[in-house]
């Protein structure tokens, strides 16, 4: 048996017909990591204080061109785990036309039982499964990641907002497996004040612990999903104050200190080989939080909640050690919805037939250096904003956020205006749409003239792969679409025996507003 591992989740598989991979187990830090393509040092951050990463890319392969499946968490995780865009699996809006949406406590929806998981596949490859972190694909009971083929949970199914006074709005729960074992701010501390917090440590452990279990036993999966970075950000005591970039970067810097102790532990259990690591995020960093709290996009524009490339262009790693050749740079375009593909693949398995998959396999990209063309859709809730072929990015809506929200200091773009493109009304260029060489012009700031042959050209080329996806494309069911304050975090199970179950408010389901 091998393994093989990816950032966002780690596994162990059993041998496969399929060629490369004899075994493997998969591994993923970060899916809620929320870090910036600017974020590692590798990536050219100035203060070079992700070490572990860097180095990490350094044996492996990194991918310059690797994109979310939407700018904000849910419908990204939602993603990445059924290998569907979040138009098809249904995490997606219709309340309002564009509009970002997710799953706070308040949420009705989440993950259908029609959509296949990740960790539901591979269990007929023999694989054990654990998700560290937050989950977000709802927290009704039946959206519960053990219920959608992961084995073992140990996280919180929300953000980690908070705290909050039990009684308007219940403190988020955490969950080891079936039942809660605490709240955030309660069991759980998160100082927002000197944003000390030992969660990282917490998930740390419980994936180190995981992976000496499982390593001589099963294939495995690991899902790590830490929150760290995304606001309100916290580090523990030994990483406060230690960064050149504040709080922030002291989270950066204890998550990538992590990795490098779950990579040593592969190699003192002398699986690396066997393991294959992936490392990414599920968004661009949230500029709206920066700069304490916020991460870099780099060179791009804009961030998270937008679909500019600062919003959904994500740092990639991949890691094989005797597969995978060092100081490797892959620029295939990438997207998190190939890991479900490919994880498949490194388990000798083949995607669900009965639907669309939007996910490539990458091994000829990860093991032979092939380049394979495909384009990068790119949606903000039921719509359509852009698609990217080769290295051309056409726009056929622009919008950052509302003028309203705009002057009450809610900036997605702060310092980055450009005129006609970073728009605070939604504007419609579906008749001739903005397009921009990525190669040439990474910022997205010099559209290309409309009259040139290469706009012609590359217009040509996009919408006739726009054509066929939209005249293809079955929507999902909306799934966050109601709210209703009566389905929040009172009584999860297990608040019996902590003694910390709350009285539900009477149920109104109501239409959920988005605003971005």
């Amino acid at each position: 048996k091998k393994n093989t591992k990816i950032s966002r989740a780690w596994w162990r598989l059993p041998k496969p017909e399929a060629p490369a991979a004899e075994g493997a187990h998969f591994s993923s830090p970060c899916s809620s990591l929320q870090m910036g393509w600017g974020d590692l040092g590798v990536y050219g951050e100035p203060s070079r204080e992700t070490p572990n990463l860097d180095r990490m890319a350094a044996e492996g392969m990194l991918f310059p061109n690797f994109y979310s499946a939407n700018p904000l968490c849910s419908p990204s995780r939602a993603a990445l785990l059924t290998g569907r865009l979040p138009i098809r699996n249904g995490f997606y809006t219709t309340n309002a036309h564009a509009r970002n949406a997710y799953t706070p406590q308040e949420i009705v929806g989440g993950i259908p039982d029609s959509e296949q998981l990740l960790p539901e596949l591979l269990k007929k490859a023999g694989y054990v499964s654990k998700i560290v972190g937050k989950w977000h694909l709802g927290h009704r009971p039946q959206f519960h990641p053990l219920k959608h083929g992961f084995d073992e949970w140990f996280g919180s199914p929300n953000c980690h907002f908070g705290p909050y006074d039990n009684k308007a709005r219940p403190n988020i729960p955490v969950y080891r497996d079936w039942e809660m074992v605490g709240r955030y701010y309660e069991e759980f501390p998160i100082n927002l004040k000197t944003g000390e917090a030992n969660l990282t440590q917490i998930y740390l452990q419980e994936a180190l612990d995981f992976i000496k279990r499982q390593a001589r036993r099963h294939p495995f999966f690991l899902y790590w999903a830490v929150d760290a970075t995304h606001a309100p950000v916290y580090a523990s005591k030994p990483f406060l104050g230690t960064s050149q970039r504040g709080r922030y970067g002291d989270a950066a810097r204890e998550i990538d200190d992590s990795i490098g102790k779950m990579l040593e532990v592969l190699h003192d259990l002398h699986i690396a080989d066997n393991t294959f690591v992936f490392f990414t995020s599920d968004n661009g960093a949230a500029l709206i939080s920066a700069p304490e709290q916020g991460g870099s996009n780099g060179p791009f524009l804009c961030g998270k909640q937008t679909t500019f490339e600062g919003g959904m262009r994500e740092p990639a790693l991949a890691w094989w050690p005797g597969h995978i050749a060092a100081g490797q740079v892959s620029h295939q375009l990438g997207s998190i919805m190939d890991l479900f593909t490919t994880s498949l693949a490194l388990a000798g398995l083949t995607p669900p037939r009965d639907r669309a998959i939007d996910g490539l396999n990458l091994l000829p990209a990860l093991l032979q250096g092939r380049l394979m063309d495909r384009p990068v859709f790119y949606y903000r809730g039921d719509t359509l904003m852009a698609t990217t072929l080769g290295q051309h990015k056409a726009h056929f809506w622009t919008w950052t956020n509302s003028w309203e929200n705009f002057r009450q200091g809610i900036d997605f773009c702060p310092g980055q205006n450009v005129s006609g493109v970073t728009t605070h009304n939604l504007e419609d260029h579906t008749k001739l749409p903005l397009i921009f060489h990525l190669g040439r012009d990474p910022g997205e700031r010099f559209p290309l003239s409309f009259a040139s042959a290469e706009y012609q050209e590359a217009l040509s080329r996009i919408t006739s792969v726009v054509q066929q996806h939209q005249e293809a494309l079955v929507p999902g069911q909306p799934q966050l679409n109601v709210c209703n304050w009566a389905v929040m975090n009172w009584a999860p199970p297990g608040c019996e025996k902590l003694g910390k179950c709350l009285t539900p408010p009477e149920s109104i389901p109501k239409k959920c507003l988005w605003s971005h």
